[in-house]
């Protein structure tokens, strides 16, 4: 007598799109994991610090509610390195955007010869660390460096100026040394741009009398607005977080008489000074997130964007 056959259950069997999907998913998990640890549950515990008294040294925590953040309004210093990195974001990003348009607009053009060597030079500085180029710039400025022996050998003024120790000047030497970095980056963004920009409408423009300004004005600059607004985000974010260049030039005191003091310096020094006010460190951290992002939305309406409507 013949046994039964057993009837075979159905196996489950994903498609071919279903294990693409876990696969993508299994090598983007990592990463995931990453971003969820260094960088969600970073923001929640800075948020959560922000509101605390926090003692790093006892870890203890006791709440405060909004009287962080409302300290940054009645805190003299606080005030000092807002209008440090404001007036530092508000010289340094508009004339950066300018110099690298106009650097490569010239460099795009057919009648400019060694282009390549001049790109080349150009982005020099971009291959150098931000440090060294403090160094090398804190040299050049310094009372008796290469600035005030060539002023003073053309008598532009008799006596060396103390840029460094000035006041009035330090910020500035940090500004052009800033400017002086950042343009070939952005001039490369905007050559990389420039390559799709259809020659025939230069060629049009100039078959109707168009000088190379009016080209400039009326076809590259519209057409490089999309990019215009990414290398003016990009410019406002980097000078706001501008830390390493203010703490190597004031070895960290944000000095002399906190000239060259910014936000982003001062979350270093509260948070990891001597005066233990890691909560108030994080509302001013989150108070500058803030700032940073109104900012730059302000910026992207002002360029033609959405702005603040989608806020």
């Amino acid at each position: 007598m013949e046994k039964p056959i057993a009837s075979k259950k159905p196996r489950f069997k994903l498609t071919r799109r279903q294990q693409d999907a876990i696969q993508g998913y299994g090598f983007l998990l990592p990463a995931a994991v990453i971003v969820a640890i260094f960088f969600l549950a970073a923001i929640v515990f800075a948020l959560y610090m922000s509101v605390n008294k926090v003692n790093m040294y006892s870890q203890q925590y006791e709440f405060r509610g909004l009287q962080n953040y409302a300290n940054i309004f009645s805190d003299g210093i606080a005030l000092t390195a807002l209008k440090n990195t404001a007036l530092f974001s508000l010289v340094v990003v508009p004339i950066q955007t300018v110099f690298a348009l106009v650097i490569a607009y010239a460099l795009s053009s057919k009648t400019v010869r060694f282009k390549k060597v001049f790109r080349l030079i150009y982005f020099l500085p971009t291959l150098t660390s931000s440090a060294a180029l403090t160094l090398i710039f804190m040299f050049i400025f310094n009372i008796n460096g290469p600035i005030n022996d060539l002023f003073t050998g053309l008598g532009v003024y008799h006596t060396p100026i103390n840029f460094l120790q000035e006041p009035q000047y330090a910020l500035k030497v940090i500004m052009v040394m800033n400017i002086w970095s950042t343009v070939p980056s952005f001039m490369t963004v905007y050559l990389a741009s420039l390559v799709d920009l259809p020659d025939s409408l230069y060629e049009a423009a100039e078959i109707d009398g168009a000088s190379a300004w009016d080209k400039l004005r009326y076809i590259t600059i519209p057409y490089l607005r999309p990019i215009t607004t990414y290398v003016l985000l990009m410019g406002i974010i980097g000078t706001f977080q501008m830390f390493d260049q203010a703490y190597i030039f004031s070895n960290g005191s944000g000095g002399p008489d906190n000239s060259t003091l910014t936000v982003a310096l001062m979350v270093y020094q509260y948070a990891f000074g001597q005066m233990n006010t890691m909560g108030y460190a994080c509302a001013l951290a989150i108070f500058l997130a803030a700032v940073i992002y109104i900012v730059s939305r302000l910026a992207e309406k002002l360029n033609g964007g959405s702005g603040l409507k989608d806020m």
